[in-house]
């Protein structure tokens, strides 16, 4: 870890925390939620050692990011505006992306958008849907799971932050990375999230207590609107994104997911992937990779596996 270096990057209006390692062709790495560049330190670090310069920012509202107050500034748009003046910043002209969770999502939306800076993307854990022009996004979660579903939960600014502050933030920390429940997270308002952490103790083998406790210092310092307001801007990135309705995704792509991820287990995702769906939205689909008895993080469940997973696409181009 001490080979990785820190550096503040100025783009799209905002500070950015830029954790890099390595020399070569650049690897840029998008983080999730409630996640940051940390969670690919295994992956940077076997990238780095194959001749590949890993990149992976905090991004925009995590960690040592700005955290713009407004939800409105959290779009789909704002992040590929702030991942295209990296690349500017660090005079790379094209990029393998790496994704996961909302990084993954960001990830489809840069090879949505700026097709042209991407060299070939390994996406993990959420798939690209095609947008729905009659329906907005969280109105389809609420007829879909109800108005426990956590997405739905989170769209209210200041209500999930007051739950998450009830908690032991590194018990929260410690119930958002180690979920294996594929089932929709559905939480009830008068259990809430901080009722859920209060039984986490135990930590599987693949995570520490040195890791939980750089989590919690991070988010006890940033707070987790930030990272929230993703989920409140997506109606927002909906209205925005109605010109590239029915595009496709034209890079190469490889994507990866565990079968005890949730998001696997979201109504008709199963079929999307494996029927066909998927590969029409992404014609340059050309892998399909489910890992057996792996959750949601499966980046740091099961590093030396993604690490080459990633490895072995990249390597071809």
């Amino acid at each position: 870890m001490e080979k990785i270096e820190h550096a503040t990057v100025r783009t799209n209006g905002i500070d950015m925390h830029v954790a890099s390692v390595g020399d070569g062709p650049v690897v840029l790495f998008l983080h999730g939620f409630p996640d940051l560049w940390y969670t690919w330190r295994h992956q940077m670090l076997s990238l780095a050692s194959l001749g590949y310069r890993a990149v992976a920012p905090d991004l925009r509202g995590y960690g040592d990011t700005d955290a713009p107050p407004s939800a409105a500034s959290y779009t789909a748009f704002h992040i590929v505006g702030d991942l295209v003046g990296l690349l500017d910043a660090l005079g790379v002209e094209r990029a393998f992306l790496v994704g996961h969770d909302w990084g993954a999502a960001m990830a489809w939306y840069f090879c949505l958008l700026r097709p042209d800076r991407v060299k070939a993307l390994v996406n993990t854990s959420v798939v690209f849907h095609p947008r729905n022009p009659e329906r907005k996004p969280i109105d389809s979660f609420r007829a879909l799971f109800g108005n426990d579903y956590y997405i739905c939960r989170f769209q209210e600014p200041g209500e999930a932050e007051e739950d998450f502050a009830r908690a032991d933030i590194t018990k929260l920390m410690k119930l958002f990375l180690t979920s294996r429940n594929p089932k929709p997270p559905c939480v009830p308002k008068e259990r809430g999230f901080s009722g859920l952490a209060s039984s986490r103790d135990e930590l599987p083998p693949w995570l520490s207590e040195e890791d939980i406790n750089y989590y919690a210092s991070k988010f006890s310092q940033k707070g987790f609107t930030g990272g929230l307001n993703y989920y409140r801007a997506l109606n927002l990135t909906w209205e925005l994104s109605a010109p590239w309705t029915g595009v496709q995704i034209k890079v190469p792509v490889k994507f990866i997911v565990g079968d005890l991820d949730t998001t696997y287990h979201i109504p008709g995702v199963k079929e999307h992937i494996h029927n066909g769906g998927l590969k029409k939205l992404v014609p340059f689909l050309q892998e399909v990779v489910v890992m057996e008895g792996v959750a949601h993080f499966l980046q740091q469940e099961k590093p030396e596996e993604v690490s080459n997973h990633i490895y072995d696409f990249i390597k071809k181009f």
